[in-house]
């Protein structure tokens, strides 16, 4: 495997998992009933999961512009970990809404 390969696979694996693990704090924090500390925490995941993305879109450009990236299975787990990621991101930005929303129910 390409050396250049295998250290942007792990820079999106060390990206994508802190990003997840940013994300899981933010729905404690929306728990706790602290909505606008969720929501900047989510911000952060995101930021950070761009981080991985960037690593990603060196790869697509690297394989567009003809120097085929070889495929490994550490490249494939990097992959898996940057969508599961993401995925997280939508559901914790949705359980965030519910729970503001059940935040005002409680205080009305």
């Amino acid at each position: 495997m390409d050396e250049k390969v295998f250290e942007l696979s792990f820079e999106i694996i060390g990206y994508a998992g802190n990003a997840k693990g940013i994300a899981f704090e933010a729905i404690e924090k929306a728990k706790s009933g602290d909505i606008d500390g969720a929501r900047e925490m989510l911000k952060e995941s995101k930021d950070e999961s761009n981080k991985a993305h960037r690593c990603q879109t060196e790869l697509i450009q690297q394989e567009a512009s003809g120097n085929k990236v070889e495929m490994s299975v550490v490249l494939v787990h990097a992959q898996d970990h940057l969508m599961n990621t993401m995925n997280y991101q939508m559901l914790a930005e949705s359980i965030i809404d519910l729970h503001e929303k059940i935040v005002k129910l409680e205080n009305k």
